[in-house]
């Protein structure tokens, strides 16, 4: 047999091969759908780091949950979401450069939540953007930044609030002050600025109400992330009088004012919005037993099966007790967008948002519902105090810390709904 024949005998049997494979390299190659990109806006570094690490956790869990069970599903196919996180240092300035970057990236969903002021200058930075530029429009879901002013007077239709705001949170709070017969002198403190200012301000006007016998004996603004020892502001607590401090500080802000108080010798009671994780039990020690009363969405001690089997999900995929800071809220508001998206056929920013404006999910029994007025999410609220794990209603405790919240006070989402303000402008 001469070698040209069989060179060409090689060529012709390497060739029926390659067609005999190309059906599966063609499959191989094929590509993928593009994922659907979530851009988390957060205080990864600096005094309030914590707070966006326990937030990244919360959403990358939903992410992993809405993907297993095949991703978002749309006309072209299925899609699946995908988390990156910038980190805004907990400053305005790089939190509107992390926007420009995420966009650059090509997200189109911006998620925020740790500073209403931060929440403020995102909303006008994307307000003007998608007037600007209608092919890179965004939408920002916003799990925490509760100024009531953001689906007020500067109620925006690209913005979605998933938190109860200051006011729903206070009037909650309210709920159980105005139970407590024996409470006659309150000390005011917060972080000044506008969240804080705000809940300041409804504490005075709903206690003004509810309770008029109470005596405001300490009204007070701090700065920011920036006090590191509240022993003063310990000292003057005490000296006031009060018999309960009302604060919606959160991240250290809250865990150094407590623990303060605590040291100095402070045996009054914390009425507050956070004060049920991120290091706040075990800074209060036994003093908080039957003392600290928080407000939220949800609470691990809700006494049904549905929400054991939520909490026990959450700490399967997470068991170290650092990283126990679960909210029912982000996985309602994953599951909204994921709803809106499938209903709306894509993610272009003007129909996603009527999509989004109409959002009424369920998740382990609890269910929450948007408002189309102001874009302000409505679900129910639970008011918990603190007592040690093993007690009646307190199955489970917080960070391993043997403390745990018994829910005391459930609002139902029409009793907690309030009136709006907002104007809203629409494309």
């Amino acid at each position: 047999m001469n070698p040209p024949f069989i060179w060409r005998r090689k060529a012709l049997k390497f060739a029926a091969l390659a067609l005999c494979a190309s059906p599966f390299a063609a499959l191989a190659q094929a590509p993928q759908p593009a994922p659907i990109r979530l851009a988390l806006i957060e205080s990864m570094s600096g005094p309030f780091a914590n707070t966006g690490e326990a937030v990244f956790r919360n959403l990358l869990w939903a992410v992993e949950r809405v993907n297993a069970r095949g991703g978002v599903k749309l006309p072209g196919g299925a899609r699946p979401l995908q988390l990156d996180r910038y980190d805004s240092k907990g400053q305005n300035e790089e939190a509107l450069s992390a926007l420009r970057a995420a966009m650059d990236d090509g997200a189109r969903i911006v998620l925020q939540g740790n500073s209403s002021a931060t929440a403020s200058a995102l909303v006008d930075a994307i307000d003007k953007n998608n007037e600007r530029d209608p092919s890179r429009r965004v939408i920002f879901l916003n799990y925490a930044a509760v100024d009531p002013v953001l689906t007020n007077e500067r109620c925006s239709f690209w913005h979605f609030r998933f938190d109860a705001h200051a006011d729903m949170r206070v009037a909650a709070l309210m709920d159980v002050v105005k139970d407590d017969a024996a409470l006659k002198r309150v000390y005011l403190i917060g972080q000044d600025y506008s969240f804080g200012q705000a809940v300041l301000r409804e504490s005075r006007r709903q206690l003004g109400v509810q309770r008029p016998d109470v005596e405001i004996v300490g009204d007070e603004l701090h700065p920011m992330g920036k006090v590191k020892d509240f022993a003063p502001y310990a000292t003057k607590i005490i000296a006031s009088g009060a018999q309960a401090v009302v604060t919606g500080n959160w991240g250290n802000d809250l865990t150094l004012l407590v623990k303060a108080a605590r040291e100095a010798g402070f045996n009054g009671s914390f009425y507050t919005f956070y004060g049920n994780a991120l290091g706040a039990p075990t800074a209060i020690g036994d003093a908080g037993i039957g003392r600290v009363v928080a407000v939220a969405d949800w609470l691990p001690n809700v006494q049904t099966s549905q929400s054991e089997a939520f909490y026990r999900a959450f700490r399967t995929r997470f068991p170290k007790p650092a990283d126990d800071y679960v909210h029912m809220r982000l996985q309602l508001m994953i599951e909204s967008l994921v709803q809106a998206a499938e209903r709306a056929g894509g993610v272009d920013a003007v129909a996603l948002a009527r999509a989004l404006e109409q959002a009424d999910v369920s998740l382990y029994g609890q269910r929450g519902r948007m408002r189309a007025t102001d874009h302000q999410f409505q679900q129910q609220l639970v008011v918990g105090v603190m007592d040690r794990q093993g007690k009646p209603g307190v199955q489970f405790d917080v960070e391993g810390s043997g403390y745990g919240f018994r829910v005391v006070k459930t609002i139902a989402p029409e009793r907690a709904e309030l009136p709006t303000s907002c104007k809203m402008k629409r494309p």
